[in-house]
């Protein structure tokens, strides 16, 4: 190994340096994005946007950097390392303030409270393997893990940041000693800011042979000495307000000393606008677990500290963005203080916590959803086997996909990769949905070789493939009339992350299928009605959930409905969903009106309690 030359105190750990001594560089990738789900915005002004040639996420420049010029938020749903490093291209050096609350490495910083059905009875839920993977296995492999994990995020944040930005750091006694040392390396010991203390007050425990803990710790730096910065304030102390006498005409005032003048002047109460923040925060309290603003995340932050930290760091239509945006809490506070946003986060159901938290802002302005889909999928695949040639790679992927659903390799098939029992099995690439073609083609397979079972694992399947009890849907008629059972399942995110993989923690689920009724009603209207929502292999879904559901619809947490559907994002024409203050859920749209008759291609999106998709496409006619 070759000698490192040591010329500074810092913070080293296993895979820090090459073996040749040289620094590790962090993993740099630029993927596309897809967007998923247009919130906030017609399809009228979509269509629109692509006659002026724009696109919704164009990273060519052309979506602009105001809300005038066609800005959209953004929340997108993938590993934040790889959404970081695939923003850069097109956000480098714009974003005005970031601020994170990474996880502190303890079990409440992964689970969270899910509320069932009509009543609001609540479960906890532990999150997915492939939820905790970067977190709580981090810390099973021990701190220089977490170490590594924290400093490569760190890295891109520094490069999104404006020259004018700030990066504000939550964190707690667990790791706070770590990420300074981390923090000084990459912005440089002359931009860190402050050390402010969040003293969370209420009930005091008592401890056997320690002060009860009542604070965080959050770290601010900057990218360079011209930071924005506002001075913030807080009201006056009744002690402050006390030392003021009341002048002939009513006014408070008090004589204060000058020592510019060498003297005193006067001071008024009502011209002082309060008493200045400092770096103890001591006047804001955390969520209340009872109220009505409380998402439940035991880990959730009260928006009053969010508006403290944008209102200080930021102005009207400055970029904010939060990487663990967890239960979106910097999200709504930007929205409402008229900040542009961009938020991202590994869990599904953050993701889906956040998508409502935003909808219930009154005028809240349009906003993506966003993931990196099947480019994140190809990026995986030639990490995982490497750089070969593309036939070997494809083959490689195949034997894994099928080794991990226990099934075995075939050869001498075209679509037929695998035998599990008696069921063949095909597998979809990582990149595209399995098409009812593809389908088709291995149940012709099958029966040219006399199988009476078969299976097929997707990571996206063609909008159109009908599934449950009903076997309503083209393919399942066509694999009936063949006298092939089918079975379409989906291929998991976990798959992708070695942790999952190691623990045996990959499922492959049967899609949820979903019945619906349209109505069609006088003038072009048209209604839609859920008619029944089913979970298949409900063995795995825990005892305790199972119990406190009463009916199909409590499984059903948020449904939207495009009525136009044009092979592109999904565009929210309807939708309806269960808040904390209002648990009920309307199975039956409102009317919508075309404006002519004709066949449309409507798209249902139901999103379980647990904030996973299903969504089904219907032909309609509309008289």
């Amino acid at each position: 190994m070759a000698k490192i030359d040591i010329t500074r105190t810092e913070l080293v750990w296993p895979g820090k340096y090459n073996d040749d001594g040289t620094l590790r560089e962090t993993p740099k990738v630029n993927l596309p994005f897809q967007v998923i789900e247009q919130i906030g915005e017609t399809r009228a002004t979509k269509d629109a946007q692509k006659t002026k040639g724009l696109q919704l996420f164009d990273y060519s420049g052309k979506e602009g950097f105001t809300f005038e010029e066609g800005w959209h938020n953004k929340l997108i749903w993938g590993d934040n390392q790889l959404v970081m490093s695939s923003l850069l291209e097109k956000f480098a050096g714009k974003i005005d303030l970031i601020y994170i609350d990474p996880p502190f490495a303890t079990g409440s910083d992964f689970s969270f409270t899910t509320e069932i059905g009509d009543n609001g009875e609540t479960i906890e839920k532990e999150q997915s393997m492939l939820e905790e993977k970067a977190y709580r296995d981090t810390w099973g492999r021990g701190i220089e893990s977490y170490i590594k994990m924290i400093q490569e995020r760190f890295f891109l944040m520094h490069q999104l940041l404006s020259e004018k930005g700030t990066l504000y750091v939550h964190c707690d006694w667990h790791v706070n000693h770590v990420l300074r040392l981390i923090l000084d390396e990459i912005f440089g010991q002359d931009n860190f800011i402050n050390e402010i203390g969040w003293h969370y007050f209420g009930f005091k425990r008592k401890t056997a042979k320690n002060f009860p803990r009542k604070h965080d710790t959050i770290y601010s730096y900057s990218k360079s000495k011209n930071y924005l910065w506002e001075v913030q304030y807080k009201p006056h102390r009744p002690e402050y307000i006390a030392r003021f006498k009341k002048d002939k005409d009513g006014r408070l005032y008090r004589d204060d000393v000058n020592p510019t003048a060498g003297g005193t002047r006067i001071i008024y109460l009502d011209q002082v606008p309060g008493d200045i923040v400092d770096s103890i925060w001591d006047d804001i309290p955390p969520v209340n677990p009872v109220a009505t603003d409380r998402w439940n995340y035991q880990t959730q932050k009260p928006e009053a500290l969010l508006e403290r930290i944008i209102k200080a760091s930021s102005n009207e239509g400055s970029l904010v963005a939060d990487f663990f945006c967890g239960s979106g809490t910097t999200l709504a506070v930007a929205e409402k203080l008229g900040r542009r946003w961009i938020g991202a986060d590994l869990g599904r159901y953050a993701i889906h916590t956040t998508r409502k938290r935003l909808q219930e802002i009154e005028d809240c302005k349009p906003f993506e959803v966003l993931n990196l889909g099947k480019y994140e999928r190809q990026y995986w695949q030639s990490v995982e086997f490497g750089k070969k040639k593309a036939e070997q790679t494809y083959f490689e992927y195949l034997s894994f996909i099928l080794k991990l659903y226990g099934a075995d390799s075939i050869s001498g098939m075209q679509y037929l990769h695998g035998r599990k029992g008696k069921a063949m099995v095909h597998i979809g690439s990582v990149d595209g949905p399995v098409t009812i073609d593809e389908i088709e083609k291995a149940i012709e397979e099958c029966v040219r070789t006399k199988q009476s079972e078969l299976q097929i694992l997707a990571w996206d399947y063609e909008m159109g493939i009908s599934t449950g009890e009903s076997k309503t849907g083209l393919i399942q008629k066509i694999a009936k009339e063949k006298k092939v059972n089918l079975l379409l399942l989906q291929i998991p995110r976990e798959v992708m992350e070695q942790q999952a993989v190691d623990k045996g923690d990959v499922r492959f689920f049967e899609l949820a299928y979903m019945d619906v009724e349209f109505k069609p009603l006088k003038g072009k209207k048209l209604k839609v009605q859920l008619k029944d929502f089913i979970i298949p292999n409900t063995e795995l879904i825990p005892e305790d959930v199972r119990k406190k559901i009463k009916k199909w619809s409590d499984y059903i947490d948020y449904w939207a409905v495009d009525w136009n559907f044009q092979n592109d994002t999904f565009i929210q024409g309807y939708v309806d969903y269960r808040t904390r203050k209002d648990r009920s859920l309307k199975l039956t749209s409102d009317d919508h009106q075309y404006e002519k008759s004709g066949k449309y291609r409507i798209l249902v999106k139901v999103v379980d309690i647990f904030g996973n998709d299903t969504s089904q496409l219907f032909e309609v006619e509309v008289e």
